[in-house]
């Protein structure tokens, strides 16, 4: 195992703001597919999606133990874009503020692989991460499930103690505190849990406070 410090970043909404096109898009083709393949309508659909996120942290997760969804079918599916480097809105001083930290940096996310490289490609850091780690690649075992964090955990050989957690969800950070590692949300939420080590307004805002770390 290695001693150094580690950076595992999660990917949408933390490395950019999926919110204004991406999500939204997202959100939309996942209630198509539960149309299509549950033969429901679209309001069922939408409350099918969003309780399986809500109890699961991945609407695939609960699609594939109920209903035997193709776990990689789906993700191809509802992860198609036309003109995704369109959509990607990015700080612009995002490659220059992970160049500035020290130590591994890993990308450790619930979308799928083809969608996390085009990503990482249309930002221009996909250079500055050791590996990445997608959904597809965790045996569809997404976050905050302690079973793909131990999963990357053990490839990468790493000791929790020395990961740091970049984060936009309070629930996956969650996990990563029980498991050892230091924990940061990327959010504006004014009131912070106790296993939130720190909260930054933006990503690019890291170099500033490593010293808190």
């Amino acid at each position: 195992m290695t001693g150094e410090r580690v950076w595992l970043f999660d990917l949408d909404n933390t490395l950019h703001d999926a919110t204004p096109h991406i999500f939204p898009h997202i959100n939309r083709s996942m209630r198509e597919y539960i149309e299509r393949h549950l033969g429901v309508d679209a309001v069922e659909a939408t409350r099918i999606r969003q309780h399986y996120w809500n109890r699961y942290g991945a609407t695939l997760l609960g699609l594939v133990r109920h209903h035997a969804t193709d776990p990689n079918h789906f993700l191809a599916q509802t992860h198609r874009f036309d003109a995704l480097e369109r959509m990607v809105v990015a700080h612009p001083a995002l490659r220059h503020a992970l160049r500035r930290l020290p130590g591994r940096k890993i990308i450790f996310s619930n979308a799928p692989g083809a969608y996390t490289r085009a990503v990482l490609d249309i930002l221009r850091i996909r250079q500055l991460f050791d590996s990445a780690w997608s959904i597809d690649r965790l045996n569809h075992q997404p976050k905050p499930m302690p079973q793909a964090f131990r999963r990357l955990l053990r490839a990468e050989r790493l000791d929790p103690r020395h990961c740091i957690l970049v984060e936009d969800s309070a629930a996956n950070l969650k996990t990563a505190k029980r498991l050892g590692m230091t924990t940061v949300l990327v959010s504006s939420l004014p009131r912070l849990p106790a296993y939130v080590d720190l909260r930054l307004q933006s990503v690019v805002d890291l170099p500033h406070i490593i010293h808190k770390l």
